[in-house]
């Protein structure tokens, strides 16, 4: 028998019938992120049969592969705009449905401009579900899930990325990444039926804001362009016009839009927010721990692959190894994020990179298969340690109001840290004079990388006179304060 008030689905009062349920928001969140960001680790892997299938070349698939990435920051940044004039509901199943027509335009591609278009607004499609989806389970459910929420977060942002390459490698050992993207559809699909019996529909916070003229361009330029440059490496060199010209010019669109949210006085991007010395140093964290994971990873299964020979399926499987590291930066940092440890996780986490890219530095035929799953167990780690929790260091360090567009500057940054610095370190591998000599290198670079950019963060966090200490969790979800009291960048010495 029926409850008064509910309908022959279960809704009551016109809600949908699972709103509120927090597994309901999980499986939103996770069913809207992880789809695309598995594939964005595994199409290396059956690079070779893209290239056969859609008549491709090597530039062709890697240009697709960076606007697909710079889709996924530039879409970040138009939900962050979007939100304030469409109710979040209407902007997941539009963002979901928007994915699942270009999972199916890949799906069925016979050549390369189809195939990447699909890519590009598959990513487009999964930065503006960062926005619709990740908040509400961060903050609609009460501070006592706040841990667990970190840790899911933590596992479906960074934890799917260690699946890819063996889904990859499977995918490319048995011919299978047309069902590959059939079951992303698939997943698209579900999660559309998902949101629309869980996902409960509200008013849109400020119906009458106008559209942001000079941001919107700005993250347009700032993501496409350099991604274009470094995927420019493949067919030309360092020195070439068609790699300077992007980068720089995408560089300084997104140093003039970071600029410009600061200065202004209702932003986008809470960039004034976060720029005291907590989330600054969680997101620089997570930049340069994002990036040195993504190289590192891409180095690996370029020399597995190139300079031993080695089948997809056995690159992904020994890469693989990572998960077990994520998983345990996972629990740590849902124990962590009540207490004041949150920073001494992000810090592990780059010391746990740094000591991956070490042991890779000892990779040799005779040992690749014993090397490459202890460095990617590190590795893994380094980056659920060190991703999530600098992520959490920002969003926390403002008004939980403000958490979605404070998400969306973050990734904007992260992505275009690791999508960048990854594909230059491959160009440096493979036009040294040996594969080995050159994958040595880049590792040396990325490691000299990380030691110099952890050395600059720990001092900006000491000099700002930062302190350890719990965040107020029940503060921060009701809305009026930030869970993170945290100093001005350089506060110890402003007087002096």
């Amino acid at each position: 028998m029926r409850r008064a008030g509910e309908d022959v689905l279960g809704a009551r009062d016109g809600r949908p019938p699972f709103a509120g349920s927090y597994p309901a928001a999980a499986a939103m969140a996770l069913l809207a992120l992880c789809p695309f960001l598995v594939l964005t680790t595994a199409t290396t892997l059956f690079q070779q049969q893209l290239e056969h299938d859609l008549g491709a070349g090597m530039f062709g698939l890697q240009v697709t592969s960076g606007l697909a990435n710079a889709g996924y920051a530039f879409g970040a940044v138009v939900a962050a705009d979007v939100y304030h004039r469409v109710s979040r509901r209407r902007l997941y199943l539009g963002c979901e449905i928007g994915f699942v027509c270009s999972s199916l335009l890949a799906l069925s591609a016979q050549g390369i401009v189809a195939f990447a278009v699909g890519m590009i607004f598959q990513g487009v499609a999964t930065g503006m579900l960062l926005v619709a989806a990740l908040p509400p389970l961060v903050t609609t459910h009460g501070a006592k899930k706040l841990p667990a929420t970190a840790a899911i977060v933590n596992l479906g942002l960074f934890g799917v990325v260690t699946l890819g390459p063996l889904v990859g490698g499977l995918a490319g050992s048995f011919h299978g990444w047309r069902p590959l993207y059939a079951a992303v559809a698939a997943l698209g699909a579900a999660a559309v039926g998902v949101g629309l019996l869980a996902f409960e529909d509200s008013e849109p916070p400020e119906p009458g804001m106008r559209f942001d003229w000079l941001a919107i361009p700005l993250a347009f330029g700032g993501t496409f362009l350099p991604f274009f440059g470094v995927s420019w490496l493949t067919r030309g060199s360092f020195g070439s016009p068609l790699f300077i010209g992007p980068v720089v010019v995408g560089v300084g669109c997104v140093t003039a839009l970071v600029v410009a949210q600061y200065r202004k006085a209702e932003p986008l991007m809470p960039v004034k927010l976060i720029s005291n010395t907590l989330p600054v140093t969680g997101t620089g964290g997570a930049m340069l721990v994002g990036a040195a994971f993504t190289a590192l990873l891409e180095l690996a299964e370029l020399y597995l692959m190139q300079g031993k020979g080695y089948a997809p399926v056995l690159v992904g499987l020994l890469v693989t190894a990572q998960l077990p590291g994520i998983a345990l930066a996972a629990w740590l940092f849902k124990r962590a994020l009540p207490t004041r440890w949150t920073p001494w996780l992000a810090l592990s986490g780059l010391l746990a990179v740094m000591a991956g890219a070490a042991l890779l530095l000892f990779l040799s035929p005779a040992n690749a298969q014993v090397i490459t799953p202890v460095a990617a167990v590190l590795l893994g780690y380094g980056a659920g340690a060190g991703v999530a929790p600098g992520l959490f260091m920002a969003g926390l360090s403002v008004p939980s109001t403000s958490i979605g567009p404070t998400f969306a500057l973050v990734e904007l940054l992260r992505s275009e840290a690791a999508f960048l610095l990854a594909p230059l370190l491959l160009a440096v591998a493979q036009t040294a004079g040996s594969l080995v000599a050159g994958v040595h290198l880049a590792v040396v670079i990325t490691l000299a990388v990380c030691a110099a950019g952890g050395c600059a963060l720990v001092a900006v966090y000491l000099l700002g006179g930062a302190r350890p200490h719990p965040p107020d969790l029940e503060g921060w979800i009701d809305g009026d304060a930030t869970a993170y009291h945290s100093p001005p960048l350089a506060d110890t010495v402003r007087d002096t």
